[in-house]
C-alpha cells in the first residue's frame, strides 16, 4: 500500500504532501460505466451543482487521457464524498485504490489544515500522473515505503479514521471493509465505490465472481448491525456505511 499525509490550506502552494509509494499484486481486471453521450438530466446536475477545484478539473481532463480512465471516480460522486467530510468534521482519511488521484485530492482539499490523507496505490504509473497536481497545491513531496493496515492498527491508530473510501480490487472488498472498520471511529463513514457493477450484481452469472462478490458484500453489509447503512444509485452504485 502506499499513502501520503497532507494538510490542506486554502492557500495554494500553502501546505506539505508526502506521497508513498506501494507495492503489490491486484486483483482489478476492470471498472465498467456507462460510456456513449451524457444524459440529459445527469448532465443539468453537474451544469447546476458540481464546484470543482481547477487543480482537480485539470487532473480529470489529464487521467481522461488514460486509457482505463472509467476508473475515475465521477465529479459528483466525488463532490459528494468531500461534503460527508466536511459534515463530519473530518481530519483523517483513507483511500483504498487511488489511480490517478483525483478523489484523494478532493478529500484532502475538503479538509483543515491539520488534515491527513492515506491513499493507497499499486501503480507507479498513476502515482507518477498524481504527483504533479498534488504539487500544484502542496508545498512538498517525498516517497518512501508504507505501513500496511495491520501496521496501522499496531501504531494504535484503531479507531482513529473519520472517513474510507474502497475503491480497489473487488476481490479483497470485504477485507478492506473489515479492517477499516477496525480504523474507522464510532460515527465515522465508510464509503465503498461500484457496488451495483454496472448492474451485474442483479441475479450475477454463476462464471461472474467479481459480481458475486460485491453482491455478497452487498447483502452482508444489509444486515450488519454495526453500522448504519444507504446504497446509492450516484455513479457506479456507491454505499455509505456509518460506524455505529
Amino acid at each position: 500500500m502506499c499513502f501520503f499525509t497532507t494538510a490542506h490550506s486554502s492557500k495554494i502552494m500553502a501546505a506539505e504532501i508526502k506521497v508513498l509509494f506501494c507495492v503489490g499484486k491486484s486483483a482489478f481486471t476492470e471498472k465498467i460505466h456507462g460510456m456513449g453521450n451524457v444524459d440529459p438530466v445527469l448532465q443539468y446536475v453537474a451544469n447546476n451543482s458540481l464546484r470543482e477545484h481547477p487543480v482537480l478539473t485539470k487532473l480529470r481532463l489529464r487521467t481522461l487521457e488514460d486509457q482505463w480512465s472509467t476508473m475515475m471516480v465521477a465529479s459528483d460522486q466525488a463532490q459528494l464524498m468531500a461534503n460527508l467530510i466536511r459534515l463530519i468534521n473530518a481530519t483523517k482519511a483513507i483511500e483504498i485504490g487511488m489511480y490517478t488521484g483525483y478523489n484523494a485530492l478532493n478529500m484532502a482539499l475538503a479538509m483543515p489544515e491539520s488534515g491527513r490523507v492515506i491513499a493507497c496505490e499499486i501503480e507507479s504509473t498513476y502515482i507518477d500522473i498524481a504527483k504533479p497536481f498534488f504539487k500544484e497545491v502542496r508545498t512538498a513531496q517525498d516517497t518512501h515505503t508504507t505501513p500496511q493496515f495491520d501496521e496501522l492498527i499496531a501504531a494504535g491508530e484503531a479507531g482513529t479514521f473519520d472517513f474510507v473510501f474502497i475503491d480497489a480490487d473487488k476481490f479483497n472488498y470485504d477485507r478492506y471493509y473489515e479492517k477499516s472498520l477496525e480504523l474507522i471511529r464510532k460515527g465515522g463513514i465508510i464509503a465503498i465505490d461500484n457496488v451495483l457493477w454496472n448492474g451485474k450484481v442483479v441475479n450475477p452469472a454463476p462464471s461472474d465472481l467479481t459480481s458475486q462478490g460485491l453482491d455478497a458484500l452487498n447483502k452482508k453489509l444489509h444486515k450488519d448491525q454495526r453500522i448504519e447503512l444507504s446504497m446509492l444509485t450516484v455513479g457506479d452504485g456507491l454505499t455509505i456505511a456509518i460506524k455505529r
